[in-house]
């Protein structure tokens, strides 16, 4: 038990310093917190660790509650590592005892309680407007997803997208950009430092690659080893730096198997599944018609942030062209349902909306004459597959339009292409 002096001294601490943090960047997921703030429901937002998720809270206290009309706690802070969940009477007395009745309660990392579902349910039942973040992916399904079924919303955080990036270099743009030499240079140079450097924001801020090395020890150690008690180490840590060198290459679990040297397919199954957990990668599926053939198909293996490429690979080159495929995944990835098509060609990616694949998009770092065919012919497979009239093929740098059979293929720059549909 934690005494109520020390909960005092945490809830002061904290607020000072949620207060005292800077605002940052302003962040997309702002707009989707004004969608749901007049909601009765609980909002859920859910990120990789270190991706800006108490900057957001910072936005939200200043935006919507004048810095004032909150309740604040942070279960990273390692005073509170013995918290229980009984102990949520207590802290919240304390904080009203301190700051005055507050009808919105804002909760940080809240994984780290056990439990902490039936007080986040109680006071949402007696009204409380209440914000909880956490690392894990799923956070609701397991924790929140009996309790409060139908009475939350949910909000992923994902690490700064291009145009974030752009705000961060203050480099202006609108619809004219793209029409403008030496605006377009300017936007041209800001995506070559972030296809460089990838989005994790505090990375971002010091450019120390010891923070990107330490919030993956952070998962691998503590939210996936600790957590689940796995002794296999070291096989862990084989299978991860294997998927991270060969990033968008496509895999199955069996070959993962025998790769590393596990027992059985199920325990690779299960490593991923954590690290999928703890918003690290994104694994897409070929495309089925039959469930049970999508569920055996060979996956595709992505990063929640390229930028992790550079520092945990092995590969001693890494492939600029697998780190614009990462960029085109993530960019797509918040808005649709992605896959991808393989029949006589590969398409790297579809959206489907519903039951209907609405677009096919093939990334590929340039087209020339020694890829060109396979590129287009895996994109055209696709659209005819689905009846699509229009397809793009995402590039570094070239830019054409292509025409066959009464179908439009737009091959353009991958800077240019974000710009063109926005967050």
């Amino acid at each position: 038990m934690i005494d109520r002096e020390l909960l005092k001294e945490v809830a002061g601490d904290q607020r000072i310093s949620i207060i005292g943090k800077e605002l940052g960047i302003p962040r997309s997921a702002i707009k989707r917190v004004s969608e749901v703030i007049g909601y009765p429901h609980v909002v859920v937002i859910s990120g990789i660790r270190r991706c800006g998720k108490s900057t957001l809270l910072r936005q939200i206290i200043k935006k919507f509650y004048n810095d004032t009309e909150f309740l604040y706690v942070n279960f990273e802070d390692e005073r509170l590592r013995d918290f229980d969940a009984e102990e949520f009477n207590k802290m919240y007395e304390v904080m009203i005892s301190l700051f005055g009745k507050k009808r919105t309660i804002i909760m940080d990392e809240i994984q780290n309680v056990e439990g902490f579902e039936l007080f986040v349910r109680r006071f949402h039942e007696q009204g409380f407007k209440i914000f909880i973040t956490g690392s894990k992916a799923n956070l609701l399904s397991r924790e929140l997803g009996t309790k409060l079924t139908g009475r939350y919303v949910r909000i992923d955080l994902h690490p700064f997208s291009f145009l974030e990036f752009l705000k961060m270099e203050n480099v202006e743009y609108n619809g004219r950009s793209l029409y403008q030499t030496e605006k377009r240079i300017e936007i041209i140079k800001a995506f070559d430092e972030y296809l460089r450097r990838g989005g994790m924001p505090e990375f971002l801020r010091y450019d120390d690659g010891e923070i990107l090395l330490r919030t993956y020890e952070d998962i691998v150690l503590k939210d996936i080893v600790v957590r689940y008690g796995l002794e296999n180490v070291r096989m862990i840590r084989d299978l991860y730096g294997h998927l991270i060198s060969h990033l968008s290459d496509k895999f199955s679990y069996n070959s993962l198997r025998k790769t590393v040297g596990a027992g059985s397919t199920t325990t690779i199954q299960n490593y991923i599944h954590y690290l999928e957990e703890a918003n690290f990668c994104s694994i897409i599926q070929r495309y089925e018609h039959s469930l049970k053939k999508q569920i055996i198909s060979s996956k595709k293996f992505y990063l929640t942030d390229h930028g992790f490429v550079h520092f945990i690979s092995t590969r001693l080159t890494k492939d600029k062209g697998k780190k614009l495929e990462n960029v085109v995944l993530n960019h797509l990835r918040s808005k649709e349902e992605i896959m991808y098509f393989e029949r006589e060609g590969e398409c790297d990616f579809i959206t489907i909306e519903g039951n209907e694949v609405t677009s096919a998009i093939q990334s590929t770092w340039k087209l020339d004459e020694a890829n060109r065919t396979r590129e287009v012919n895996g994109l055209l497979i696709a659209m005819k597959e689905f009846g699509l009239e229009e397809g793009i093929i995402v590039t570094y740098d070239t830019e054409e339009e292509i025409i066959i059979d009464d179908m439009k293929i737009h091959v353009v720059p991958a800077w240019k292409w974000i710009m063109s549909i926005g967050e």
